[in-house]
């Protein structure tokens, strides 16, 4: 066996590793032909296990190029012939081969060569998810803004939206390692650049979570994607007065203090707002214990909320942020710390651009 190597890690980059984790992809395509999604998942978990275990750059490669090599069955084509139809892909208007990548609330998503296929499927009560208004808004946005290509209606008169096909999300990447200052850097002036743009349009997205930032490959570019539930000034109007604006919008983990306690005209804060706990009431009881319990001297606008935050909670002492981050670089947390806090203090995306560590200044 081969000596430990020191610190040999640092010497695959996020594009080495990238590599591997495509031909690992398509080998396992290959052996398993129809599951697409798990060949995914699989592909990072195996080049994850090899980059975790490997004793040196060299056995790393290897153990890749074993599983390449010997691509594993999967569960799902386990029993593979003509009696499983999902095998196939299938037609959706012109595109030929579709094949299954994902799904929500009301769509669901397939993937044709290098397109993803957004296929509505459920159209009754979804508010705030409105597919035509997310068509209409993302006619209007450009890059770091995924790019709409086109829309068009199914022979089940299914409405398509038709975008270019990211493999990748923020959340795949995180799950990889951390990333370095400089990755960080570059991937967040995109998401901060298309919120600047956005909201500079009076839009607000409503759904920001790693998973709704697509990535053609680790070192990025990085595209915001998910408008579904997009609020637009003009096109939300009628359903969602700007003072009177549904309350149950994000991902749960994701969704700002505002919304939490009934503040119906919320603003573009909520695109800024990130952290991560389990139910809205420990969503609150995690906030509080990060930032403290909210005054009218901190968080004023909660006054006029229809649930004040005020007196409902035993005083909760704020953490000071290097105890929060401790081993963490100075200007990132200075950054985070910038936008997460309470709503009239909170970072704007233009500011967030102008940052420290977004220019280079520190980290």
């Amino acid at each position: 066996m081969a000596a430990d190597e020191p610190d040999w890690r640092p010497t695959v980059s996020a594009s080495d590793r990238f590599g591997n984790i495509q031909n690992i992809k398509s080998a396992l395509e290959g052996a398993n032909p129809g599951v697409a999604v798990t060949a995914q998942s699989e592909a990072f978990a195996l080049e994850n296990q090899a980059f975790r275990d490997s004793a040196s750059r060299k056995q790393y490669e290897d153990a890749c190029r074993l599983v390449r090599n010997v691509a594993p069955p999967l569960a799902e084509s386990a029993d593979s012939g003509e009696d499983h139809p999902s095998e196939v892909g299938i037609a959706i208007g012109p595109y030929e081969n579709c094949m299954p990548v994902a799904e929500g609330v009301t769509s669901e998503v397939f993937r044709c060569k290098d397109r993803a296929l957004k296929v509505i499927v459920e159209t009754r009560n979804i508010e705030p998810h409105n597919p035509q208004r997310e068509a209409k808004i993302l006619a209007l946005l450009k890059r770091p803004c995924i790019p709409l290509l086109e829309t068009f209606r199914d022979h089940e008169q299914r409405f398509v939206l038709v975008f270019p096909y990211m493999p990748l999300t923020l959340a795949d990447v995180l799950e990889q390692e951390p990333l370095p200052a400089n990755r960080l850097r570059s991937i967040f002036t995109d998401v901060f650049t298309a919120l600047r743009d956005i909201h500079a349009q009076g839009i607000l997205h409503r759904d920001i979570k790693p998973a709704a930032i697509l990535l053609q490959n680790p070192e990025g570019p990085a595209l915001l994607s998910d408008f579904g539930t997009a609020w637009h000034p003009n096109m939300s109007i009628i359903s969602e007065p700007a003072d009177n604006k549904i309350l149950d919008i994000g991902t749960g983990p994701y969704r700002a203090p505002e919304c939490l306690f009934g503040d119906k005209s919320y603003g573009t804060g909520v695109d800024i707002w990130a952290t991560e706990d389990g139910n809205q009431l420990g969503l609150i009881l995690s906030i509080f214990k990060t930032l403290g319990t909210p005054t009218k001297e901190t968080w004023p606008e909660a006054a006029t909320y229809k649930t004040p935050p005020f007196e409902m909670y035993r005083t909760i002492e704020g953490k000071a942020w290097e105890d929060i981050l401790p081993a963490i670089d100075p200007g990132i947390r200075d950054l985070v710390a910038s936008m997460v806090r309470f709503d009239s203090r909170r970072m704007t995306a233009e500011e967030a651009l102008l940052h420290n560590f977004m220019t280079g200044q520190t980290g």
